[in-house]
């Protein structure tokens, strides 16, 4: 049958208004986040920036956004997590070895006194990581590692490493690609650990990964040329050293810049330095009953400074307890 084409509209609207369906519906790109002025303050700034009539416009190939991991993307109570997973490594390696605990930091790890071992300091870590991260090829330490982030518990909370990924915060790297940010991770751990289950946990593939670099070399086992772990540390990713990672792997300022503690506060210093619109975030821990709640005076993600000068600088302090509706990727 034919239908004027004059007649159309007035046919169309009333049937679209009867099916509320056929209407767009636009989703909520954070649906973990509460509403408020923290969730506004970060689709505000995606708008702008991709809106290209908006005066903050930023081509998409300027988009970057870096993100820390412990204590931004997934938690680091009561210790980093691949300091976890290294007292794990050492106390098997101890087990066939006794040998190797020549040091009271090697012998707390073995005898899972995380206190022990921060007791050491910056040395006993680096002594556990030293012994337990080398002697392996890249692919072998990465394969055991993503098997225990997916099996391992943690020892207060139950649950599995993986799935104590923040929930907000991958729904915001997802918000962001969609929107044509390129997202990074620029984390003091270690490199070839968090590429491990980057993409899995994320969806930031490995060469999107900058971290603490070790000695590796180029080897050859049995007939096949590897990259063996050697132990030791060849850069540290961390603090001041964020904003060199960034140039060495980035090669640009980011636009976005996400973190939890004063370890970061370099990189959010440094992307606010460069020109054009910019957007900080800091994951303020205070959510004990869900998560944990720390800041100053933290053994690990201690946040001072960065807690006394945010607003100051523009930063957003993101509230975990008022700000997020809910927490892990894995439950509540």
């Amino acid at each position: 049958m034919f239908i004027a084409k004059s007649i159309l509209p007035a046919l169309a609207l009333p049937a679209l208004a009867l099916a509320g369906l056929a209407l767009p519906a636009f989703a909520d790109p954070l649906p973990s986040w509460n509403d408020g002025a923290a969730k506004t303050a970060i689709i505000d700034f995606v708008e702008s920036v991709t809106d290209p009539a908006s005066e903050q416009f930023v081509p998409e190939a300027d988009r970057i956004a870096t993100f820390d991991n412990d204590g931004t993307l997934w938690a680091e109570q009561p210790l980093y997590f691949q300091g976890l997973y290294a007292l794990d490594v050492l106390k098997a390696k101890a087990e066939t070895d006794p040998s190797i605990l020549d040091s009271d930091a090697l012998k707390a790890a073995a005898a899972g006194d995380v206190d022990g071992v921060m007791a050491g300091g910056m040395e006993g870590l680096l002594s556990v990581l030293n012994v337990s991260h080398s002697g392996m090829t890249v692919e072998d330490f990465q394969d055991d590692a993503a098997a225990w982030v997916s099996t391992a518990t943690h020892p207060t909370k139950g649950m599995t490493y993986a799935d104590m990924t923040y929930q907000p915060m991958l729904e915001l790297l997802g918000y962001l690609r969609d929107e044509g940010f390129s997202t990074y991770i620029v984390s003091g751990g270690g490199v070839h650990f968090i590429r491990a289950i980057s993409e899995d946990a994320y969806g930031i593939p490995p060469q999107q990964v900058v971290g603490t670099e070790g000695n590796t070399k180029y080897e050859e086992l049995d007939g096949k040329p590897v990259l063996m772990k050697h132990g030791g540390v060849s850069f540290i990713d961390d603090k001041d050293g964020k904003p060199v990672g960034i140039d060495r792997h980035i090669g640009k300022r980011p636009i976005f810049v996400a973190g939890n503690s004063d370890g970061d506060f370099a990189m959010l210093e440094y992307a606010f330095a460069g020109e054009g619109p910019h957007f900080g975030l800091i994951v303020h821990h205070t959510d004990a009953d869900r998560e944990f709640a720390y800041d100053r005076d933290s053994h690990v993600g201690a946040l001072d400074r960065g807690l006394d000068e945010a607003a100051a600088r523009g930063w957003l302090l993101v509230d975990m307890k008022n700000d997020w509706a809910r927490v892990w990727s894995g439950g509540q």
